[in-house]
């Protein structure tokens, strides 16, 4: 064998050794976490096998079958750990917005850990790296970076982002029980899988009639469960950032989105959540369904948490001023389609009106001062824009009949 040849197989197996090590030991690096967060972005593929197999797992299912009540402790427990994903992981430990005991602390990261995506400090980590650099290169998930696939799951199986920075988290890094958590995030997996499928074992015993098993339990209420609970946890990488509307005008392409809120228990206002990140509850107003900040507004009240952090006002305000412009250029835009005028000047005409009606609008709405001679006097002069256009005029060619973007 060729002196290349050696030591291209002795790197090889020493970096399969590291990874299998990791399997156990999270924080082993042997070349130093700061060397694997410089590497490219490809595929470690013999430290992603665990990952691997939780998903080649699901498949199982065609052998053990299904019964009701497996299939509803896998819906019960998607819920119940996708809770923790977005009001443990998330919600404290990437962005404290609300306060626990050390205890508490504790039992919210053991929690946290039955949803299989590594340590609670892992995760503070890369999210609050995530917000840094929102949609910019350095975003290890950022669609329109990295594209869809990459963004969703790509990511977290490149050996680059393996590794937890500590010093990023030092106010999560103190406690050495979090750390240990941590380092060795798959002790509570395997005990939580080794829990579903004694719950089958006891129920094939003592109610038989129920027509489950330990087998079934544990393909249904942890290998289906989890990776339908990681993929769900994903499309907020993968497409809070695609689909979806903006209220809020931020550095990134953050967006809100009803659909993905009902995926992820109150993830999907991620516009909001990005404009304000500090707050507890990410649906800010009343008729945004936060399932999530109902939640923890509920372990408040036994006292495991406290000082949940309130939306400001101005935030509020701000949001609510973004909603009405949108409403009146829809309108404006409404008007002019049923008047038959879709041709550009014609909205280049009427939307700096539209804009400026809204405009004043929200200045006196934050002012709290009633709409004077302002408003009507701007309402006026939108009716005679929209009554005297005159003629439409044809689109450019170019346009094959589109409308485009306002200069």
């Amino acid at each position: 064998m060729s002196e290349p040849s050696s030591q291209t197989s002795v790197s090889f197996t020493r970096r399969a050794a590291t990874a299998l090590t990791q399997w156990i030991d999270s924080d082993h690096c042997p070349d130093g976490a700061e060397k694997m967060r410089n590497e490219p972005d490809k595929v470690d593929l013999v430290r992603v096998m665990p990952f691997v197999i939780l998903h080649l797992a699901c498949f199982a299912v065609i052998w053990v079958g299904w019964s009701s009540v497996a299939v509803w402790t896998a819906v019960a427990l998607y819920f119940i750990r996708m809770f923790a994903v977005t009001g443990i992981h998330h919600r404290y430990f990437s962005h404290k917005t609300y306060s626990t005991s050390r205890f508490g602390q504790f039992f919210l990261a053991l929690w946290a850990a039955t949803t299989v995506q590594r340590g609670s400090l892992w995760w503070a980590y890369h999210h609050r790296h995530h917000h840094q650099h929102s949609d910019d290169p350095e975003d290890a998930h950022s669609p329109h970076v990295h594209g869809f696939l990459w963004s969703h799951i790509g990511w977290i199986t490149s050996r680059r982002n393996f590794p937890t920075d500590y010093t990023k988290i030092k106010d999560l890094a103190k406690f050495p029980e979090l750390v240990w958590l941590n380092r060795f995030d798959l002790v509570v997996p395997v005990l939580f899988a080794f829990a579903t499928y004694g719950f089958g074992a006891l129920l094939e015993t003592y109610a038989p009639g129920l027509g489950t098993n330990g087998l079934q339990m544990l393909v249904w209420g942890f290998f289906i469960s989890t990776t339908v609970l990681f993929h769900g946890t994903a499309c907020i990488n993968s497409m809070a950032h695609l689909m979806g509307k903006r209220r809020f005008k931020t550095d990134d392409d953050s967006r809100n989105s009803f659909i993905l809120t009902i995926i992820t228990l109150g993830e999907g206002w991620h516009n909001n959540h990005h404009r304000f990140q500090s707050c507890t509850r990410n649906g800010f107003y009343w008729w945004e369904i936060d399932p999530t900040y109902y939640g923890l507004k509920m372990l408040s009240w036994t006292g495991l948490i406290w000082g949940l952090k309130p939306v400001p006002q101005s935030i509020l305000d701000e949001g609510m001023h973004a909603d009405h412009h949108a409403s009146v250029v829809a309108a404006v835009a409404s008007r002019a389609a049923s008047s038959g005028s879709h041709d550009y000047a014609t909205l280049r005409r009427i939307v700096p009106v539209a804009t400026a009606m809204a405009v004043a609008t929200a200045t006196a709405s934050s002012a709290n001062l009633p709409k004077k001679a302002d408003g009507p006097a701007i309402r006026k002069n939108l009716s005679e824009e929209a009554h005297n256009m005159g003629p439409a005029k044809p689109a450019p060619s170019s346009t094959h009949g589109e409308v485009p973007p306002v200069a």
